[in-house]
């Protein structure tokens, strides 16, 4: 038998029941799906340091367990001191099994080690049923080594579901543990 994550279990068999019961939807396939979760770090001074992307690749593949891959400029910007072509950032995309592992350790460990946190703003949905977090330092993240670190640097984590309202998403998201804010909704 094969190794499925914990909080694809606990979709298949809490979420769906929930969301089915909300919004009566008729079949189960109408529930919406986590797709996929973008991360995006871009690093402003990788201008002048090129070593900063090197880097961030080594601590976003430790965070993920997927190694990313560098960004570019598409754009030469002279007041950046910035050229087309130079590696700006790094980014990664997890599907499936890797993504659940991520999502279950951002909800249980990384979250609640953020200084003063009171949950994550709920207005981040873009319209079509995606959700955006920022994530000011990567030393939330239980895997960095502190000793090793040489600059903070924040991140992007963007939530791809299958749902057609920002509703919809947000009571998606919610039942698998994410902690919004404001849960009046």
């Amino acid at each position: 038998m094969s190794y499925v994550p914990r909080l694809a279990t606990f979709y298949k068999s809490n979420v769906v029941p929930a969301l089915m019961e909300k919004y009566n939807y008729k079949s189960s396939m109408e529930v919406p799906k986590l797709i996929k979760i973008c991360i995006n770090q871009g690093i402003g001074a990788a201008t002048q340091d090129k070593k900063l992307v090197d880097n961030a690749v080594s601590e976003l593949s430790i965070i993920t367990g997927q190694k990313p891959v560098a960004t570019f400029a598409r754009k030469a910007i002279s007041n950046f001191k910035l050229r087309d072509g130079m590696p700006i950032g790094v980014r990664v995309t997890l599907r499936a099994q890797r993504m659940y592992e991520f999502l279950d350790r951002l909800i249980t460990v990384a979250l609640p080690r953020v200084r003063d946190f009171r949950g994550i703003n709920d207005k981040s949905f873009d319209g079509r049923g995606n959700y955006t977090m920022g994530v000011t330092e990567q030393i939330i993240f239980p895997e960095i080594d502190l000793d090793k670190i040489n600059k903070i640097t924040g991140m992007d984590i963007t939530f791809v579901t299958t749902a057609k309202t920002d509703a919809e998403a947000f009571s998606l998201l919610k039942e698998l543990g994410l902690p919004f804010k404001n849960t009046n909704n």
